[in-house]
Parts: C-alpha cells; structure tokens; sequence
C-alpha cells in the first residue's frame, strides 16, 4: 500500500490564521496554484483503510501551471482533499453561492470520482460525477460549477466548514484540478438533486466498481425467474435489498437452503444499492410475472452510510419501495425489517441514522399487506454494542448473523406465508 499523506513544503500552511469569514468578499480562492493561507493538501481515506495505490503533484497539466495532479490505481476509496485551515464561514453562500474548480479528466474509464464538502463531525455531503465525469475523458479542462445548494441542507451549520472540499475516487483513473473557489453569486453548469428526491428517484446504481456487475446481475436475475417460471415453478418468497440480502447467495447460502429453498426463494440483492437502485430494477421486470406469498424487503443503509441521508429521505425511499410493490405485486404481502445495525457502538452516527430510519417505517405497517419486524436486538450484544461474529465488518453478517435472521424471522414469516 502506498499513501502520499502531504504534499511537500511548497504547499505546506502557514500556520496562524485565525479564522476566514466569507462576508468580506465575493469569492473565496480555496486552491490556486497553492491553497489558501492556513490550508494544506492532503490524499488518502477518509473512512476506511486505502488499499492500492494513490498520490498527488502539483504539476503543469495541459497547459495548465501549479494544478493538482491526482492519479490512483484499484483503490477502494481515496480523496484528495484540504485540511487544517482555520473553518469557513459559508453562510452568506448558501442561497446563490456556488463552488467551481477546473477539471481535466485523462483517465477515467475504471475510475469514479465524487464532489464532497463536510461542515461538522456528522455533515458530509457528497455528490457523485461518475458518469459526468467519465463523459469528460480527454475533452481537457472544463470548468464546472456546483450550486452549494447542492451541499448543505437546512438543518447543516455552515458557519464553521471545516472541510470544505475533497475529491473522492475510487477504481483507477487520472484527472487534474486547478482554480477551487467559492463564488458567492455564482452560475451553476452542474445538475444535482436532494438527497429527498434521489432517493425515490428510479435510476441503476452508478458507482465505478458497480458498473461492470450491476446491470449483468440484474439480467442473471430475470433469467433466475424465467428459468423458475419454465420448470413450472413460481418464488413463493422473494427477498429484495442490498448487499446483505445478496449475501443468501454466500456467507448465508447454508442458511438459504435449510430455510428458504422449499419455497423457491430468490434473493433479489444487489450491493451497494440505494432505494432509488430497488427502484429502478422493480421497473425494470425483476418481479414481473410472479406472484409470491411474501416479499422480504429490507433496504437503506447504503442511503445513510454512502451519502448519510436524512431520515426522512430514505424512509421516503421505502414507501416509494412498498407503494411499486403494491402497484405489482398485489396480492403478495411485504415483510419490511428494520435496516440492520452498523457500526460496533449504539452511539456511532450510521447507527443512528438506522435507528431513526426504522423509527419511521414502522409506521408503515398496516397489519394487512405491510408487517414490519425489528430483529436487531438478536444481532446484539446484551449492551448494544455490535460484534464481529456476527458481523465482521461490522455491517454484512457472517454464516451465524444469517441464521439469527432467518431464526429470529421465522414465526412471522411462516404465518404470513401461511395466510
């Protein structure tokens, strides 16, 4: 593994900037050719061990002098990003503001890159150009400019930004930044959407590792229920999600055939999906022509961890869920969980962020085609906390977290596949 943490002393901060307030002046010159005083530049991972390898220069690109060159090769996550300054006060930008920088994409076509500001400890806010991004390939510098609309939502403090952009990759790829800036009344060229509207926003899921496999898994799925439908069988039981519902198909598939097997059971789970993912894939056939007893629906984590949605606006991405369901399946009932748990402590921000999604959609039980079921005080230490037998990662379940499921699932699932 090989990190370049810093830049060298050509970029190094100043130290002693008390603070930057942006209501003296139109525009705030995060980066050019060097950062602004009491800033650095720094490259690596933000949440999680970077794996591969990544680094950044300060380079002439395409003409271009004193531009960030970053380049990176099969990383899970890295970003480039700046630290250490003293915290902007974005305020007076947030009502017609905009963030702009230059950008030369050269390799892009196994890579994916996101746009990510932070104003706290619990306020990320990331918004993908994947496929923008690889649409910009070769076409050198182009400027783009990001209503901070975008970013901050109307609970965020944005008085005390403290990180106010990184550029996240993952995958492979090469691409340069020059001239970031905050431009009080700027114009924006760059579409981007609440975290509200993309999550009930049919769409495949977009992200650079998913993008070989994900459509490819959603075609292996609709032959999985034609080949069903041809042998004269039909899913009693479907079970609809994200990576740890795909999980019945490996670390659960011992589990899978003791429980679930008898009633023809497909696991409709794709990793990394969002709600809005589920979405399009149920209106793309994946339970078309089928009537099961019951589906399985339990969806949202990668809403809260991926961008940390609010709420509310996962929550808005299961009923969109249930209420295509319905509109489909109309005679199957739908078995909503809780989204499982994450993170080890009962304190940690996704944890929560769970914990208040699940606080929502138990209101959508009905009692007649919706049931909700709550299981994870099963997948639980007696003190909240989240262990690695169950969940190594602590977010996917291992062989014994599925059979805590399928067991701590299994009277009301049987009653409603009874009924």
């Amino acid at each position: 593994m090989k990190i370049l943490r810093h830049l060298s002393a050509l970029l190094a901060l100043a130290a002693g900037a008390s603070s930057v307030h942006a209501a003296s002046t139109d525009e705030i010159d995060l980066y050019a050719g060097r950062p602004m005083p009491s800033w650095s530049v720094s490259i690596g991972s933000l949440e999680a061990p970077l794996s591969g390898m990544a680094g950044v220069r300060v380079d002439e690109v395409a003409g271009r002098q004193g531009a960030l060159a970053l380049q990176w090769k099969d990383v899970w996550s890295t970003s480039l990003r700046f630290d250490g300054g003293a915290a902007l006060d974005l305020r007076p930008y947030t009502a017609s503001g905009t963030l702009e920088f230059d950008l030369n994409v050269q390799e892009l076509g196994k890579g994916g890159i996101y746009i990510v500001m932070r104003c706290g400890q619990e306020c990320y806010r990331k918004v993908p150009f994947v496929l923008p991004g690889q649409a910009l390939q070769g076409k050198g510098w182009q400027h783009l400019s990001f209503a901070l609309s975008c970013f901050a939502r109307h609970d965020d403090d944005f008085g005390k930004v403290n990180a106010p952009f990184a550029l996240e990759a993952n995958g492979s790829g090469q691409v340069a930044l020059a001239d970031i800036r905050f431009v009080r009344n700027g114009k924006p060229n760059q579409a981007c959407s609440g975290d509200r509207a993309q999550a009930v926003t049919p769409e495949p899921l977009s992200h650079a590792w998913a993008l070989p496999g994900w459509l490819p898994r959603h075609e292996k799925k609709l032959e999985e229920v034609r080949k069903l439908k041809a042998a004269g069988k039909s899913p009693k039981l479907v079970f609809i999600g994200d990576s740890i519902t795909e999980g019945w198909e490996n670390s659960g598939k011992a589990v899978w055939q003791r429980y679930y097997a008898k009633y023809d059971a497909v696991a409709l789970g794709f990793g990394g999906d969002h709600t809005e993912n589920v979405l399009w894939r149920l209106r793309h056939g994946e339970v078309d022509g089928i009537a099961p007893r019951v589906a399985v629906l339990m969806i949202g984590t990668n809403n809260t961890g991926d961008r940390n949605d609010d709420p509310a606006a996962t929550a808005a991405g299961v009923k969109a869920i249930i209420d295509e369901l319905h509109g489909r399946l109309p005679k199957t009932k739908v078995l909503l969980l809780a989204v499982f748990p994450r993170e080890e402590q009962p304190s940690a921000l996704l944890r929560r962020l769970n914990e208040s999604v699940n606080a929502i959609i138990a209101n959508y039980a009905d009692g007649r085609s919706v049931f909700f079921a709550n299981i994870n005080a099963a997948l639980l230490n007696a003190d909240g906390t989240l262990s690695r037998d169950v969940m190594p990662d602590l977010l996917h379940p291992q062989e014994r977290g599925y059979e805590i499921w399928a067991r701590n699932m299994e009277p009301t699932l049987r009653k409603l596949l009874a009924e």
